[in-house]
């Protein structure tokens, strides 16, 4: 047995882990059935008292019953991915917003995704991807130009594995087959020089399998979507890696009460592996009986020298 003299700020959750005690309720009430009655603790812990702490032999029995409350099933759940059948619409919402000490830019737009599940072969689930219903908030000759052109290749097919983590992207066959008459009609609709410079490297990225590949990984909602969010939880934890900026990020999540039993919600941030420079917060929504992602919000802040640049992303089921 050993005595600690209680410090202002000293939690039972606190002290338990530092003397690796899985339960704190299990430090309560070893101390009340060792200490003296005037010692009792019966809320609060009051700082310079005396609190009587288990030794490791004691702590290993309180941790063999292995009812800490971070290893319980409800959050430490099991992430299963069916999604046969899955056809789903999606309102996605992005924002892009630069502060440059004080001056703000921002660039809003939203469109409507559609996932839609097509084939189970050799353990990798195939689906359809498309977007339509595009809304910008600037609405330039661009902007226009780059919607065209990636609806014109539309469906995109998405690869994903048994744990519902991106594999890789491609076009149909029937894209590839009529490429030629999909450029002359891109042409025909933006006649000037500059947009065949863009309609240039449009074709090189299309007919490049590998570049475009890499292109759609890039893309917010499948990167998003079809994360490794799925990755076992242990002790109240889970731990996945997705690309951003550029980097591979590690983060952790955690789950949250919901007040559907049918859903799970879970809470992703970053370790701050990158400093006070970087900041990732997502809260996703999640369907227990196919494991398919219902509602999603994501926020992303990085820091260039006096530049912060910032990201939000939601997603929202819809009809």
């Amino acid at each position: 047995m050993m005595v600690h003299f209680i410090l202002p700020g000293d939690t039972l959750q606190k002290i338990a882990e530092e003397i690796q005690l899985e339960n704190p309720v299990y430090l309560k009430e070893f101390h009340n059935n060792h200490c003296a009655k005037e010692d009792f603790i019966m809320e609060n812990l009051v700082p310079g008292k005396k609190l009587l702490l288990p030794n490791i032999v004691d702590i290993r029995t309180f941790n063999a019953k292995n009812d800490a409350p971070f290893k319980s099933p409800e959050v430490n759940p099991k992430i299963d991915f069916n999604p046969i059948n899955f056809n789903q619409n999606f309102k996605v919402v992005f924002t892009e917003s630069k502060n440059d000490e004080g001056k703000i830019s921002e660039n809003r737009f939203s469109y409507v995704a559609n996932l839609k599940w097509i084939k189970n072969e050799f353990n990798e689930h195939l689906f359809h991807f498309t977007k339509d219903k595009f809304s910008n908030l600037h609405d330039t000759k661009m902007e226009f130009m780059a919607i065209e052109t990636f609806k014109s290749l539309l469906p995109i097919e998405v690869y994903v594995n048994s744990k519902g983590e991106i594999l890789r992207t491609a076009l149909t066959k029937q894209t590839l087959n009529h490429f030629n008459e999909i450029k002359e009609k891109l042409l025909d609709l933006f006649p000037d020089k500059y947009a065949e410079i863009y309609l240039e490297e449009f074709e090189y990225v299309v007919l490049n399998p590998d570049v475009f590949d890499k292109k759609m990984k890039e893309d917010w909602f499948l990167k998003m979507y079809f994360s490794s969010f799925r990755n076992p939880f242990k002790n109240g934890k889970s731990f996945f890696e997705i690309y951003l900026n550029q980097a591979s990020v590690q983060l952790q999540q955690i789950v949250e009460k919901s007040e559907n039993s049918d859903e799970i919600s879970l809470n992703q941030f970053s370790s701050n592996q990158k400093g006070e420079d970087f900041r990732f917060n997502g809260n996703l929504i999640v369907s227990k009986e196919n494991g398919m992602i219902k509602k999603m919000n994501v926020f992303n802040s990085s820091k260039e020298y006096s530049v912060e640049y910032s990201t939000g992303f939601s997603v929202n089921e819809a009809l």
